[in-house]
């Protein structure tokens, strides 16, 4: 074999180990996409008050709605020996029933469809070895991480049908916690897989550490939104910036011991997701303004240009939901902003670390 047929077979290989990154990134952003409208239908699940409407869960047979009178008679009779039906709906008509039904059936059968879509696919490529090994266990994880998620996810609408008709806001945000930790890790393989990350250059070391810390912002904010959410504390305190004439609510630490407000007090846990947010906007700000200075990579600036766009709409989309007193479509906008804002820093500390 002459060099130059050697290095024309090299080349071939490398392509075709490109295009099957291309190929796996592609499927894992499909994903990607599908998990992000999960996140956004279940936003709009909890705000229609739908997410104890199943009583039962049937991951198989659960995948079909009832499709006769009698069938859907016999989930609404279950419904009515719940406390939600009981306390808050009772007299509900079985139209009524049915409106909330769907919301909840279309967020459990569009989970149990991003399982399908991740693990039929991975199967077929493992076995074809279109997966580099590196990347095996990682794709293990993901799917080990979404079987945890629908656990979680029963388990947090199993506290809502004791004694009280309203899911635990711990298990709620835990539920939020984990599907955006699988967002953010399959987001990640995908930029890895089109553009493999390496370590910054020493002139960007600050820069990537300023991203991190971000990112981990980004998150805990999230978090903290998930607790407003859990308590529906966007519906109290609806002025801003003070809260009802004050800056700082006269009861924010009336419970005992004092760590319990900032999870089930619901003027510390407003008050705390507004200083999260609008601190972290400050920092994005600062973060877009210093990093455009100092780096001239376009991919780079894109990155920037949107984190800025994104967090900017954040913020107005958090204060118009809070003034409006979280209208459905506003909410579920502001939810969806968030995993966005998530998205972008992503990419930027992404793109730092391939400089």
């Amino acid at each position: 074999m002459t060099a130059g047929a050697s290095i024309s077979g090299m080349d071939t290989t490398v392509a075709d180990g490109r295009d099957q990154s291309r190929i796996v990134a592609s499927w894992l952003l499909v994903c990607c996409v599908t998990i992000f409208a999960m996140v956004v239908l279940g936003g709009v699940t909890r705000l229609t008050g739908s997410g104890l409407s199943m009583v039962q869960w049937a991951p198989i047979m659960g995948v079909l709605p009832p499709l006769s009178t009698v069938e859907w008679q016999t989930a609404f009779d279950l419904y009515k020996q719940y406390p939600e039906y009981q306390i808050k709906n009772q007299g509900m008509s079985l139209e009524g029933f049915k409106s909330i039904f769907y919301f909840e059936w279309a967020h459990r059968v569009l989970g149990r469809t991003i399982g399908v879509m991740f693990a039929v696919p991975f199967a077929y490529f493992l076995l074809r070895g279109q997966i580099s090994r590196p990347m095996i266990p990682k794709m293990f994880a993901l799917f080990l991480l979404g079987g945890l998620q629908g656990l979680m996810g029963w388990y947090m609408v199993k506290s809502g049908l004791v004694d009280v008709p309203h899911v635990s806001q711990y298990r709620l945000t835990a539920h939020l916690s984990l599907a955006i930790v699988i967002y953010a890790y399959m987001f990640w393989l995908v930029m890895d897989l089109l553009a493999p990350a390496r370590s910054a250059q020493p002139s960007h070391s600050r820069l990537q550490s300023a991203s991190v810390g971000l990112l981990a912002f980004t998150f805990l904010t999230i978090v903290s939104g998930g607790f407003v959410a859990g308590l529906k504390a966007g519906f109290a305190f609806n002025t801003f910036p003070l809260m009802n004439g004050q800056w700082i609510p006269a009861n924010i630490f009336y419970m005992q011991p004092v760590w319990q407000n900032f999870f089930e007090n619901i003027a510390t846990v407003q008050f705390t997701h507004r200083l999260l947010a609008v601190s972290l906007a400050v920092c994005m700000v600062v973060f877009v303004s210093y990093a455009w200075r100092r780096a001239a990579a376009p991919r780079l600036r894109l990155g920037l240009m949107l984190l800025l766009l994104a967090v900017v709409t954040q913020v107005a989309l958090g204060i118009t939901t809070l003034l409006l007193a979280v209208p459905i479509p506003l909410a579920a906008a502001h939810q969806a902003g968030a995993v966005l804002l998530l998205t972008a820093i992503l990419f930027v500390v992404h793109q730092l670390r391939r400089l």
